[in-house]
């Protein structure tokens, strides 16, 4: 394996022999590790096992800069797919460069699988109006990404939801026959939604559009996987397919929709990936589930039930993966508690039910507000908890950030990532998203997510980001983009702020916006441009901006 001597001879002085064996008996990516004053040797099954090897070599010189210390290490992963999916639809969607840098930092992390959620965010030849002011990613991207992934390791899985969430296709008049509810439909939460949301799956002309995506999508990608999505069908059978779903029962027409989608999967030589929330409604249609598919067992909450959950896709004999998530997303500086009770949660699980994977999400609901920087929390613990749980369930989640992240030998950054990741908690947590969040842009729908906050839960939380953020100047990271990463904690937590403010102004019944929040939003929106364009495109910006630009409008804030 001559990539690998040359890696590890940056690491030898010229008395230091570097080596590595092929033994078979090691698992597929388990490697054993072992440097003396003489050498550096690694014992591996498979050139991947070798590759986590030199990443955990990487890591290990940055602890001891000067000299190699002599160790002896055996490792080998909890779970054989270790995997990241980043919501590149709502409205990020990352440069190629900030692509390519997460890939490296994912590889180190020793994740092997990789998904770009999309809904409408693939330059598709024949459906330019869909993603026309989406900045999408191209074909010739996905080659490209997918050939860095494989060099590191990594599968980059298709992903395309294709049942519900399609409402960036559907508001286009092209598409809106094809809704099951065109006029709209309100969530079982009480939200109304204004148009289409998920496919009639009783009309042909949705499984041909589903088709056609596939048949150009999946030949960029060399994965033999593929993520249907087909998650959150919260209208089906309130519409179009009523009358099919009160005979046959909704959640058998959801199946039956999901088998054909099945089929074209098959059709292109790839194991079916799908979310396995609706499923779960009716356990007794999971053993009718294929074999040959893997359903992904999402929860986001500290106590979601995977134990329950994945229990039930065991005993059906259904593959499926443990899907937690980052926590980073309907907030400005994440849930961070939260994620690492959720991360264990589903590692703890998913090992006691066998799940075949681990695939940790990092969501961008409602504008995309929370920056890079506010996910790397949750995508380092979960990158540990699904190597080994056992050894990293106690990590020093902020040395190991600091250290092999930030590069800060000052050990400031994390740990203010990390307080203001449990910012939240001063304002009444709320599932799924934070208070102050939805105090600065929730509309009257979501009132009842704003209106139990009292002033003193805006004192303390801003009393808190202001101590979180002190010790900020005295970082000394050592990346390029140390001064952005500074400018984005700084600004989300401005949101903050913003929400505090406006929060108090809703207590107190003002019906107008005041100058010092216009101000405020002001400074924050024109940065909120700034540090968006550091990292991604510019189309999802103007929805971005608008969810911030609201709270200055001549609106009843307090209705």
């Amino acid at each position: 394996m001559p990539r690998l001597l040359n890696r590890l001879a940056g690491f030898c002085p010229a008395h230091v022999e570097a080596i590595h064996k092929l033994d078979p008996s090691l698992a597929s990516q388990g490697y054993h590790l072992d440097v003396s004053p003489t050498q550096i040797a690694i014992a591996s099954s498979t050139e991947q096992g070798a590759f986590y090897a030199h990443q955990t070599l990487v890591q290990v010189r940055r602890q001891f800069p000067k000299a190699l210390p002599a160790i002896h290490i055996e490792d080998s992963p909890d779970f054989v797919t270790r995997g990241i999916m980043l919501d590149i639809s709502r409205d990020k969607v990352p440069t190629l460069a900030t692509l390519l840098s997460l890939i490296d930092l994912f590889a180190e992390l020793k994740i092997n699988q990789l998904q770009l959620y999309t809904e409408h965010t693939f330059a598709y030849r024949n459906h330019q109006e869909v993603w026309e002011n989406a900045s999408p990613i191209t074909a010739d991207e996905i080659r490209e990404l997918d050939r860095y992934c494989k060099a590191r390791f990594i599968d980059l899985v298709p992903n395309q939801n294709s049942f519900g969430h399609m409402e960036r296709w559907l508001k286009h008049p092209r598409y809106e026959s094809l809704a099951e509810c065109p006029e709209g439909f309100t969530f079982p939460w009480g939200y109304r939604h204004p148009g289409g949301f998920s496919l009639n799956p009783a009309d042909p002309r949705s499984l041909r559009l589903i088709e056609e995506l596939f048949d150009e999508l999946l030949p960029n990608f060399s994965s033999r996987f593929f993520n249907v999505g087909c998650d959150e069908t919260f209208d089906l059978g309130l519409g179009k397919s009523k009358a099919l779903c009160e005979e046959k029962g909704k959640h058998r027409v959801y199946l039956d929709f999901l088998l054909k989608i099945h089929e074209l999967t098959k059709k292109h030589k790839r194991t079916m990936q799908f979310w396995g929330d609706i499923i779960l409604h009716e356990p007794e249609l999971i053993k009718e589930l294929p074999r040959d598919l893997i359903a992904l067992n999402w929860g986001y909450e500290s106590d979601h039930p995977f134990e329950k959950e994945t229990a039930a896709f065991r005993d059906a004999k259904v593959p499926f993966y443990v899907a937690p998530g980052t926590s980073s997303w309907c907030s400005f500086t994440g849930r961070l508690d939260n994620a690492i009770s959720n991360l264990k949660r589903a590692a703890a699980s998913g090992l006691a039910n066998g799940a075949i994977g681990y695939l940790n999400t990092d969501w961008g609901d409602i504008g995309h507000l929370q920056y890079l920087p506010i996910s790397y929390p949750g995508v380092a613990a979960g990158a540990a908890y699904s190597w080994c749980l056992e050894s990293n369930e106690d990590l020093d989640l902020a040395r190991a950030m600091d250290l092999h992240i930030f590069k800060d030998p000052a050990r400031v950054v994390a740990d203010v990532l990390i307080k203001l990741g449990n910012v939240y908690q001063f304002s009444q947590p709320l599932a799924n998203g934070s208070r102050i969040f939805w105090s600065l842009v929730g509309d009257a729908q979501r009132k009842k997510l704003y209106e139990p906050l009292t002033l003193k839960d805006f004192d303390d939380t801003e009393g808190e980001v202001r101590e979180a953020l002190s010790p900020l100047d005295s970082s000394r990271m050592q990346r390029e983009d140390a001064q952005l990463i500074e400018d984005e904690l700084r600004n989300n937590a401005k949101m903050v702020l913003a929400g505090c403010l406006r929060g108090r102004l809703r207590v107190q019944g003002d019906a107008k916006p005041s100058p010092d929040l216009t101000a405020l939003l002001s400074q924050t929106i024109e940065e909120h441009r700034r540090l968006w364009l550091s990292r991604n495109r510019e189309g999802g910006l103007p929805d971005s901006v608008g969810r911030l630009e609201v709270p200055m409008q001549a609106s009843r804030p307090c209705e």
